[in-house]
């Protein structure tokens, strides 16, 4: 076993590509686009890296480390479409499943919301034909009574009928 540090690998465009690929996690921000652009631009190698693992990884390590560029501007600097990286897959299928939660949270409180309203609504009906068979009482008539609730006067009548 030999300990490697990678601060102190000389001629690291000689290093097996694994090493390669360790180096542009802590190669400078002026140089990880050019090192990764290289290993991606490297033709499949007999290291058993194929080109798409290549480009993962070094597409992987490049998102990461330059946190504050969009999607567009990593592609561009690499010159590859990040769509079909695992990484941007997982990254969207995780945007997906917060929009989905963020939508079933949305649909629970406007349906709570939507319950109280009809709870209200209700809750005002109930009072306003609790007062019906009182003011019937004082003599007023069923249209004047559904004026004056803003009931219609079916649901007066009904109201003012005693229960069978």
């Amino acid at each position: 076993m030999q300990r490697v540090y990678l601060d102190e690998i000389e001629f690291p465009d000689a290093q097996p590509l694994g090493i390669q690929l360790m180096l542009l996690t802590i190669a400078p921000d002026d140089q990880a686009i050019e090192q990764a652009r290289r290993l991606i631009a490297r033709e499949e190698s007999a290291e058993s890296l194929s080109r798409e693992a290549i480009i993962e990884i070094a597409t992987t390590i490049v998102v990461y480390k330059f946190t504050n560029l969009s999607r567009n501007e990593v592609e561009t600097m690499l010159g590859v479409g990040l769509e079909q990286t695992r990484f941007f897959q997982e990254v969207k299928e995780e945007g997906r499943e917060e929009g989905r939660e963020e939508g079933r949270e949305e649909g629970r409180e406007e349906g709570r919301e939507e319950g109280r309203e009809e709870g209200r609504e209700e809750g005002r009906l109930v009072a306003k034909l609790e007062l019906v068979p009182r003011m019937l009482e004082r003599g007023m008539s069923c249209e004047e009574i559904a004026e004056l609730l803003g009931l219609t006067l079916e649901q007066v009548t009904q109201t003012a009928q005693p229960p069978v």
